[in-house]
């Protein structure tokens, strides 16, 4: 029974630390690139387009990055419940 528990305990370590990673990725993408360094990344233009780099995060860039985010949160839970055999196709 205690080994049981200890495994949650470990997963749910696990799960809270991808959380916390993604979120201060996503914190830095969107309110470091989007508004702290915006003037700073002003001065870079994307390739082919114009538009400045800085606006480009503030407007969507950061929004790109959450959808990654989602995509890497999902991956790496599907590998966690795997580890910890707590996946839906081993029920």
């Amino acid at each position: 029974m205690s080994h049981r528990k200890d495994q949650r305990r470990s997963y749910w370590a696990a799960n809270v630390r991808l959380v916390v990673v993604l979120l201060v990725i996503w914190a830095a993408v969107s309110f470091g690139c989007g508004i702290l360094l915006v003037d700073w990344l002003d001065r870079f233009r994307i390739p082919g387009t114009g538009f400045r780099l800085g606006f480009w995060f503030a407007q969507q860039g950061s929004i790109y990055v959450f959808v990654i985010l989602i995509f890497v949160y999902v991956w790496r839970m599907n590998a966690l419940d795997r580890e910890y055999d707590v996946d839906e196709e081993g029920e």
